[in-house]
């Protein structure tokens, strides 16, 4: 990272996103997700739409290259400027259900339905998802190269992050304010001496964790609270 603690430099609008604009599709959506490691909590897609006669907001960028401190102010700045943000999640339960992939996808489709704006052309981080449901590019290394999908990573972090963070204090033991509900040390020996809650993957614990004791300690998912507390982080 440059010196002083600042986001490093990025291209602007990416020749991806001016090539669109210039055949008449004005309007992009940058869709992203985040959420597909960990072993508890939903996945977490935005899909965003900038406006495109302003310049980039500068220092975004792939929301994995920088600080929580730096996502934080950035994700504000573009719920600012932004013309439309969406947010969609795919729950514990539909991950374990339907697998990450296609929980994945409907966390993205549930993103671009809650957009307040049509976009003109969809942008997506990774590769085309032919159950998405609408026609769109893909990109792969799409949070690196276009600004628009740049948007939408940082701000589906600084989301998922903070419904972690709401969630923690219930399940102290697991330490998801900071790890955000990845397999780390702390984790995993909350995981041993606990075992899973209804806010774990199962399918993810079982494959990483065959030694732990995977007794759900509540009952069913409280999905509720996950459903309230994104909602609050949408407004």
């Amino acid at each position: 990272m440059p010196k002083g603690g600042r986001p490093p430099a990025r291209r602007r609008w990416s020749p991806i996103e001016r090539d669109l604009r210039a055949t008449g599709a004005p309007l992009i959506a940058g869709v992203d997700e985040v959420g597909r490691g960990p072993l508890a909590g939903p996945v977490v897609a935005c899909a965003v739409i900038m406006p495109p006669d302003a310049r980039a907001i500068a220092g975004v960028d792939d929301s994995k290259r920088l600080t929580c401190e730096q996502r934080v102010r950035l994700a504000a700045r573009i719920r600012e400027r932004a013309l439309a943000v969406g947010i969609g999640a795919a729950s514990v339960r539909e991950i374990d259900r339907v697998n990450i992939y296609h929980a994945t996808v409907l966390a993205m489709a549930r993103a671009l339905r809650r957009l307040a704006v049509a976009p003109d052309h969809v942008l997506v981080d990774g590769k085309p998802l032919r159950t998405l449901g609408v026609p769109h590019t893909a990109v792969v290394g799409g949070d690196a190269r276009c600004y628009s999908i740049a948007c939408a990573s940082i701000v589906a972090k600084v989301t998922r992050d903070r419904l972690m963070e709401r969630l923690a204090p219930r399940y102290p033991e697991f330490h998801w304010e900071r790890n955000a509900g990845y397999a780390t040390p702390d984790h995993l020996a909350g995981l041993a001496g606990r075992g899973v809650t209804a806010h774990h993957r199962r399918s993810f614990c079982r494959v990483s964790q065959l030694s732990l004791d995977f007794s759900v300690t509540e009952p069913a998912a409280p999905a509720a609270d996950v459903a309230q507390a994104l909602g609050d982080l949408r407004g």
